[in-house]
């Protein structure tokens, strides 16, 4: 107890507190103020990409990823935010049919190619026979990893690089499921790759 009437704790729940209004009011020296927009008619491009067999139109700031004019601009929430360091391929779409990370992929990159989501795997109400078969195999636990790596298992089929279980494992160890459902999701590419 202090003789001034104030205790070491609120002394130091003052100071915290000071602190931390110090850190939010002022921006971090040397980060970008930038939220992924520009200004009107500041640094803009044009981007003209065909998303899932629609042709779109944006005019994005050239910082902003793929994945952020997926989610933000066009409202494909399918494909999701992870790590946003290419690390855990959640964000994984197909561009002119190879699968990227498109956390890493700037958006005015794809300018004038094809993108396909996992919003554009199904006909109609038919899913993708690998969506099935991670419906089919629970292949998931929380979801988070899953469009990703449904993503990534197309395309492994599709290449012919999952003939064994070992070459599903080696082709999609770039997407990581933090809730370990490994083994089903190996089941259900082995089910997926066996439809035609």
């Amino acid at each position: 107890m202090s003789t001034d009437g104030l205790s070491r704790r609120s002394f130091f729940g003052r100071a915290a507190v000071a602190s931390a209004g110090s850190v939010l009011a002022a921006p971090a020296v040397g980060a970008p103020a930038d939220t992924g927009t520009a200004p009107p008619g500041e640094n803009l491009v044009a981007v003209a990409i065909t998303v899932n067999g629609e042709r779109r139109e944006l005019t994005v700031d050239p910082r902003v990823t793929l994945l952020d004019a997926l989610r933000e601009r066009l409202g494909l929430t399918g494909t999701k935010k992870g790590c946003d360091r290419g690390q855990c391929g959640a964000c994984t779409v197909h561009v002119d049919g190879r699968r990227v990370v498109s956390c890493l992929t700037l958006a005015a990159s794809v300018h004038r190619r094809e993108v396909t989501t996992v919003e554009g795997l199904a006909q109609g109400d038919r899913l993708h026979p690998v969506q099935r078969a991670f419906v089919e195999h629970d292949a998931f636990q929380c979801g988070f990893c899953t469009s990703g790596q449904i993503m990534s298992a197309v395309a492994v089929i599709r290449d012919g690089r999952a003939t064994t279980d070992d070459e599903v494992r080696e082709a999609m160890s770039g997407n990581i499921c933090r809730c370990g459902a490994y083994p089903n999701i190996v089941a259900a590419v082995r089910q997926a790759r066996r439809e035609p």
